[in-house]
């Protein structure tokens, strides 16, 4: 008896000595987890700080018709990029990516030597203000001021009148080569990141404007950028659940696209079939421009209406202060000629297909397929058109372009437009090869 109460109280020392060690361990992890998060938070707060953005709080023009100041308050100091453009005349200010904290309406109009400006993002980690000049000009003075007790930092801009030539001159000397200007969309997403898949047919869907093109403005305010952009994720939302298709988007955020680069993405994709979506304003007509509208590309415009909106499209370029390239000459091709007879008429029969499809289903324009010579449909060898959802200068069109039932309606009739203009390919795909 004394053996056994000998070894149990020789037993209690060694469960002590078990539970010591671990308990120091559990202290170490304890540490370890502690500083594991310590890290964490201040890798959180790194990347928080990097992503912070400069921020423009106030813009603003004054002076007259022989010198004109233009101000930008800021919270911190950036290092513009200044450059003119001829034809209309126009000057550039580039800047780092800024979140501009400016009423909207800002630069809709403006003074002495600056008729109206606009502002936005250009590309990736770029955003731009483009002033159209009334004249002429010369840059007197660009200077930065810090910021004094509770005043901002101000980005100042000095420009006096000048003769035609000089501008000429400060064009030549200040803008970057054509190539160099124009933005390149990068992969992001599933956008354009990878080939594309030979096995399905490849449609490019191409949200107009973006970034500093805002393109029409409601009469309630409503932005074309905007509605086109999250139409286009809703068409795109449909076609990927039929799994028929590799569907492509020109933008999937808000940045600037040039008219060059849309048609570039749709021709180096081999895209089957490159739909550009808009909802834009007429000058005339207002009140009896409404519904939705098809357009195909051709030399003369099917009226004036066509007209007018594709000289206002053709317009994006400039709204960003891209410089226009010279149209390429025609080649007298015979290959070149027949591939563009067969493109065009697949879009022609395409649009017939849609024409047919949303009557059906929303509200159309009179004669709602139309013709005209739209910069963005002139792949040869691509079948483009050109849909314009409904026209913002209408109220009514611009409350059923806000409308998610009636954006539901309008993707499922494009949605079944698209299975039938394909349905021919798509069978001939599933034929069992001839024995």
């Amino acid at each position: 008896m004394s053996g056994i109460i000998e070894s149990k109280i020789s037993i209690k020392p060694q469960v002590g000595l078990i539970w010591a060690p671990l308990a120091g361990l559990a202290a170490m992890c304890l540490s370890v987890l502690v500083l594991i998060g310590v890290v964490f938070a201040g890798m959180e707060s790194i990347a928080s700080a990097a992503e912070t953005k400069p921020v423009v709080s106030g813009a603003r023009v004054a002076g007259d018709e022989a010198r004109t100041r233009f101000v930008l308050d800021m919270d911190t100091r950036v290092e513009p990029s200044i450059s003119g453009l001829a034809n209309p005349y126009r000057l550039i200010i580039d800047l780092p990516e800024v979140e501009f904290a400016i009423p909207e309406a800002t630069g809709q109009s403006g003074r002495g030597l600056v008729k109206d400006w606009r502002y936005g993002l250009f590309a990736a980690g770029k955003s731009r203000i483009v002033m159209d000049l009334t004249g002429p000009i010369r840059i007197d003075n660009t200077f930065f001021l810090p910021a004094v007790d509770d005043q901002p930092a101000r980005l100042v801009v000095d420009l006096v009148s000048s003769s035609a030539d000089q501008f000429a001159a400060f064009v030549k000397t200040s803008r970057p080569t054509a190539s160099a200007e124009t933005p390149k969309t990068t992969s992001k997403g599933d956008r354009l990141a990878a080939e594309p898949n030979s096995e399905k047919p490849v449609i490019v869907l191409d949200p107009g404007h973006g970034g500093i093109d805002t393109g029409a403005t409601g009469v309630a305010g409503t932005l074309e950028k905007a509605i086109v952009l999250d139409f286009a994720k809703l068409l795109k939302g449909k076609l990927d659940e039929s799994g028929l298709y590799d569907v492509r988007l020109t933008r999937d955020d808000d940045t600037f696209i040039s008219l060059k680069r849309r048609v570039e993405i749709g021709h180096e994709l081999q895209a089957a079939l490159f739909i550009s979506i808009h909802a834009d304003s007429v000058r005339r007509g207002r009140k009896f421009a409404r519904g939705a509208t098809v357009y195909t590309l051709s030399d003369k415009a099917s009226d004036q209406l066509a007209e007018d909106l594709a000289e206002s499209e053709n317009l994006s370029d400039v709204i960003a202060g891209v410089e226009l390239e010279d149209e390429p000459t025609e080649v007298a091709d015979i290959l070149l000629d027949l591939a563009r007879r067969e493109t065009k008429s697949f879009s022609i029969y395409f649009a017939k297909i849609l024409v047919n499809e949303l009557q059906s289903a929303v509200r159309l324009i009179n004669n709602p397929h139309r013709s005209a010579g739209f910069r963005v449909l002139k792949a040869h060898d691509v079948p483009s058109v050109l849909v314009e959802l409904g026209y913002l200068s209408n109220e009514h069109d611009e409350k059923l372009l806000v409308s998610e039932e009636w954006r539901e309606r309008m993707a499922n009739a494009m949605t079944e437009s698209i299975h039938g203009f394909f349905r021919p390919r798509l069978a001939r795909q599933k034929e069992p090869p001839s024995q």
